[in-house]
């Protein structure tokens, strides 16, 4: 293995670990980690990249993320939740509004990025059959 692979390799390691902390622990994206784990895997290891494809929890996200860019109503709410309990906490710890409000500004773009895109399999065929776009981009 060339020291290219090695790199995406640990990266895809350090980036799995983080989405294993994310996944327990509310205030840490899962989604982001777990993605980038893929496209590191993808570049250093087929064994690792098919082992998180079928992965119990994990696979199903990346699957219907990658095939069709579904991003499950579940984890929307619960991103909505963690971000508001996040700008509360962050409000009543540190009492900095400009903080808060530039927090949320940040929070809210990430909110409406990621409601852009389908909930379920089942919506995303219902907007390619009306000619609709998947996530309102393309």
């Amino acid at each position: 293995m060339n020291i290219r692979k090695t790199l995406w390799y640990i990266a895809g390691f350090l980036s799995l670990g983080m989405a294993y902390v994310g996944f327990v622990l509310p205030g840490i994206p899962f989604s982001i980690f777990l993605v980038f784990a893929a496209y590191c895997f993808a570049k250093s290891s087929k064994k690792m990249h098919d082992w998180i494809y079928n992965h119990k929890h994990f696979g199903p996200f990346l699957t219907n993320w990658t095939e069709k860019r579904v991003f499950p109503f579940r984890y929307k709410i619960a991103m909505i939740l963690v971000m508001s309990s996040t700008l509360a906490i962050t409000y009543h710890a540190t009492g900095n509004l400009k903080a808060v409000i530039y927090s949320g500004i940040f929070m809210a773009l990430v909110a409406i990025w990621a409601w852009r895109f389908p909930s379920t399999v089942e919506e995303h065929a219902r907007r390619k059959a009306e000619g609709k776009k998947i996530g309102w981009i393309r």
